[in-house]
């Protein structure tokens, strides 16, 4: 399976817009739900142009800052659940 990427499409001083490029909708639902957590997002959506033909794209709104960096963050809380999800598993397997 290839990575997933993340490729700017837009972007304006306070809005981001990402095609993402080999999806996985089970890490980019909880991706999205991260970003609306973060207090600096005035919104975040995921669309298809087109379901089959298309790749998703998201689009990152901010009330403050810089759009990628609330990618960015998302993205390291995310990787610290993950972490101690798999802790916990070996934690348990062993």
């Amino acid at each position: 399976m290839k990575e997933m990427e993340f490729v700017v499409v837009d972007k304006g001083k306070d809005f981001i817009v990402y095609e993402v490029l080999n999806n996985d909708n089970t890490i980019l639902r909880p991706l999205m739900e991260e970003i609306e957590k973060d207090s600096m997002v005035e919104n975040v959506r995921y669309y298809f142009e087109h379901p089959y033909l298309s790749n998703p794209k998201i689009h990152i709104n901010v009330k403050q800052g810089k759009p990628q960096a609330a990618l960015k963050r998302s993205l390291r809380r995310m990787e610290k659940i993950y972490e101690n999800l798999y802790g916990q598993y070996r934690k348990t397997s062993t």
